[in-house]
C-alpha cells in the first residue's frame, strides 16, 4: 500500500480578530483559478520539500507557491512553516515580474503574528 500523507498540511493565516485573509482572497477568484491554486497548494503539502517551478523561497522564513494561470496570468500564495504545518499568509494575483515588496511586507508582518 501506498502511504501518501501530507508531509506539511495547509493551514490558513487568521488574524487576531479572526479575519481570515487568504481564504476570502481565493473565495473572490474564479472557480477555475482556485482549482489551480488549490492544487498548486497540495503539491507543496504532498511533496515538501519542493523547489521550482512549484516553489520557491522569499528569504527570511518566507516561501511562495507559485501558480500558473490561465489567460497568462500568476499568482502567488507565501506561507511560512510552524510547528509542522505550512501556514498560508497571503495571496495576490502578480502584475510584475518581481514580488512587490508590499506583498513581502504584509507576509512578514503576518508571520510575526504566528511565530510568537
Amino acid at each position: 500500500m501506498i502511504e501518501r500523507a501530507k508531509k506539511i498540511p495547509a493551514r490558513f493565516y487568521l488574524s487576531s480578530l479572526g479575519a481570515n485573509p487568504v481564504r476570502g482572497w481565493l473565495l473572490e477568484l474564479p472557480p477555475g483559478d482556485r482549482h489551480i491554486i488549490g492544487k498548486d497548494i497540495q503539491k507543496v503539502e504532498f511533496g515538501w520539500p519542493l523547489g521550482r517551478p512549484h516553489c520557491a523561497p522569499l528569504g527570511s522564513g518566507l516561501w511562495e507557491v507559485r501558480c500558473d494561470l490561465d489567460s497568462n496570468r500568476t499568482a502567488r500564495v507565501i506561507f511560512c512553516l510552524r510547528d509542522g504545518y505550512m501556514i498560508l499568509l497571503h495571496g495576490f494575483i502578480k502584475k510584475s515580474q518581481k514580488t512587490p515588496k508590499s506583498d513581502i511586507g504584509l507576509a512578514r508582518q503576518r508571520m510575526k503574528e504566528v511565530t510568537k
